[in-house]
């Protein structure tokens, strides 16, 4: 275990501090994070060219140093190094909350595992920003990100959330959003309500929200989609419990079958497995307890 105090003392190390930026209107930029980048030492930044319209808007002047995918093993002794000598640093992406669909989580370790403390900002974030105002239920949701570039890898990765019961959060290219959809017509159905914010926080700022059928026919009327995409699923209404998505595996199985199927997978008896199956399937105990019994022939 480890315990990280903040704010408790006096460090001899540096510290690391995760500022988000605005996703698009300049005044989400919060007091802290301008506090923060006009204190540290250096700025790592995704875009450095980006960052520096960010810091000349506010009046900052800071050096900059770049960290992206690309050289983020390259740069992390480096990062280590300055930091082990007492240098504070502020790590900010392009546009919203750090290491989220960012670079960052390596680096965030890499501390860790070094005893220097990461200090995270609170601010914008494009996934949550969206999802308060899409009118879907937000007491539990999953954030996805970015799906695969292929079809069939993106069919997959949306199939394993098919029982899921919280909202999923994606981010999706403006060029793939009709895919998107409909491939989550495929796996959730045309009647899941679902929504696509466009340009949040920005002057061109857009909600569409309606099943999936809907959006599908919007999009197929309105082909030419532009700005960055946040694309919201509500959840299963009626997710399957453990049981009832083990006894769907087994659905093609005779009533027999399955009631075997479930003595030896749960190594329970005969007459406990009856009454499983006839609980999961919504029959009466008499009907599976003939099948399995083959009492006056096979039931369907």
């Amino acid at each position: 275990m480890q315990q990280q105090k903040s704010f408790a003392s006096e460090a001899t190390q540096g510290n690391l501090y995760l500022v988000p930026t605005p996703i698009g209107n300049l005044e989400d930029m919060t007091f802290r994070a301008l506090k923060v980048l006009q204190s540290v030492d250096l700025i790592l930044a995704e875009d450095t060219r980006h960052t520096q319209k960010l810091l000349n808007h506010f009046e900052i002047d800071k050096p900059q140093k770049s960290f992206h995918k690309y050289n983020t093993q390259e740069r992390i002794p480096e990062i280590l190094s300055l930091l082990e000598k007492g240098k504070d640093l502020a790590q900010v992406s392009d546009a919203g909350m750090p290491v989220i669909s960012d670079p960052g989580s390596e680096l965030v370790q890499a501390c860790l595992q070094a005893g220097i403390r990461v200090i995270p900002l609170p601010g914008a974030n494009a996934a949550l920003t969206g999802l308060i105002a899409s009118g879907l239920n937000s007491e539990a949701f999953t954030f996805i990100g970015f799906l695969p570039k292929k079809a069939k890898d993106r069919r997959q990765q949306l199939t394993s959330y098919q029982n899921a019961g919280e909202t999923l959060m994606i981010y999706e290219s403006p060029y793939r959003i009709s895919q998107t959809i409909e491939t989550a017509i495929e796996v959730f159905g045309p009647d899941r309500p679902a929504c696509v914010v466009r340009e949040l926080t920005k002057s061109y700022e857009e909600f569409n929200r309606g099943s999936l059928a809907e959006l599908r026919a919007y999009y197929q009327e309105n082909p030419v989609v532009k700005g960055e995409i946040c694309f919201y699923i509500e959840g299963n209404p009626h997710p399957k419990s453990a049981a009832e998505q083990l006894q769907a595996g087994i659905d093609h199985l005779p009533l027999k079958g399955q009631v075997e199927w479930w003595m030896e997978e749960e190594k329970l008896s005969s007459k406990e497995a009856i009454k499983k199956v006839a609980k999961i399937k919504g029959l009466k105990k008499q009907e599976v307890y003939q099948a399995y019994h083959e009492i006056g022939g096979e039931a369907p």
